[in-house]
């Protein structure tokens, strides 16, 4: 139900991650949270009354009159079964990353939302933040010519050391290619587009991990089931080339986050897993340096960090900007296409592991249309 407080949301899911979507969502005009759901009746409770929410059933959130769009805050493995109840009950899904955890599954939902003309939106929507957005433009504009590779890397030792339950981050469906990759993947694609093809080089370094963060299986042993170590190439259907560094199995390091080097120049980016941060361009001499002040409201700090200090952190602007886009009838910018071809890219690297070959992708799609400052202004209350 459209108001002029924006469409209504609601939320399935009330694990870690809900607490962010809650506390940002407040600062965008086109979203108004509803209500949250959840299969743990007593997660729902405590978020509704921390954030003074409706709690609701998981049948009474899908068949709600004044809810708009269902944000899917499930854990990975099950995606694609509550986006598709939330499909089947009429209702606009945004996604957590990743889409899906096969190609097969981000198909079947994108055939069952175009028959019941629905739109799909997924995390992560990071690559919106304004150190993404100026390097685009800037890439857009020539200012490092034609782009003809790059590096990224994320790499740390593993998530049991800050999250109190991380056992689903080791099986399959879990890795730091499904987690955290999205956010490198999705900020490759919207820089340089589509990927045409991959290859990797995947393993596993242990068997167990042991939980280290304070919670109840703080001290217990998990099993570790998929990929922890990955290195991959990634050819563009541009004809630029890039390497992906992505582990668990890394106690230090001195790569950067993301680097593009085009015939021209080069350009330093920051963490995609996050909005803002120092951008660097090169000349073809190769002096960097930090170019023109590039103001833009979702690279202002607004958050801080017991380990990194002041941060930008406007997570739920993807689902904001869909509402905008809903609204107005256009495109929005984390796109279904862009979620599958990520998911198509990241299953890919996996499969080439495994298979020791390269692997083609089957998906293409377009880059979403750059969102400068007049756009992201527009989305604040």
């Amino acid at each position: 139900m459209t108001s002029k407080n924006g469409l209504g949301i609601g939320i399935i899911g009330c694990g870690n991650i809900s607490s962010t979507y809650l506390r940002l969502a407040r600062l965008f005009s086109t979203i108004k949270i509803r209500a949250v759901a959840d299969i743990n009746r007593a997660a729902a409770l405590a978020r509704s009354e921390e954030f003074r929410v409706q709690a609701l059933s998981i049948e009474d959130l899908l068949n709600a009159d004044d809810i708009d769009i269902i944000v899917n805050l499930t854990v990975p493995d099950a995606h694609f079964e509550v986006s598709q109840q939330i499909l089947e009950a009429g209702k606009h899904v945004y996604s957590e990353k990743p889409l899906a955890l096969s190609l097969e599954d981000g198909k079947s939902l994108q055939n069952l939302a175009q028959e019941s003309g629905l739109r799909i939106g997924s995390a992560p929507d990071t690559f919106l933040g304004g150190a993404h957005q100026q390097a685009r433009i800037r890439i857009d504009e020539g200012k490092i010519g034609t782009v003809i590779s790059g590096t990224a890397y994320f790499m740390n030792h593993g998530m049991e050391h800050w999250h109190p339950n991380p056992g689903f981050f080791y099986l399959p469906g879990g890795g730091p290619i499904l987690d955290i990759g999205p956010y490198y993947i999705t900020n490759l694609i919207q820089l340089i587009g589509p990927i045409r093809r991959v290859a990797s080089l995947t393993t596993t370094a242990c068997g167990t991990r042991t939980v280290l963060a304070d919670g109840p299986i703080k001290g217990k042993t998990i099993p570790v089931k998929t990929a922890t170590n990955i290195h991959a190439l990634l050819e563009f259907r541009s004809g630029a080339a890039v390497t992906l560094g992505a582990s668990w199995d890394v106690w230090a390091h001195r790569h950067s986050h993301m680097e593009i080097y085009g015939t021209m120049g080069s350009v330093y980016l920051p963490d995609p897993n996050f909005f803002g941060g120092p951008v660097e361009f090169t000349e073809m001499n190769g002096t960097a340096a930090t170019p023109e002040n590039w103001e833009h409201p979702f690279s202002i700090p607004n958050e801080g960090h017991s380990v990194m200090g002041t941060l930008s952190n406007y997570r739920t602007v993807g689902l904001a900007e869909m509402a905008q886009a809903i609204r107005d009838n256009r495109a929005h910018r984390c796109s279904l296409e862009m979620a599958l071809h990520a998911v198509d890219a990241m299953t890919s690297i996996l499969k080439a592991g495994e298979e020791n070959r390269w692997c083609e992708l089957s998906t293409s799609c377009a880059r979403p249309e750059p969102f400068g400052r007049a756009e992201a202004q527009s989305l604040l209350a």
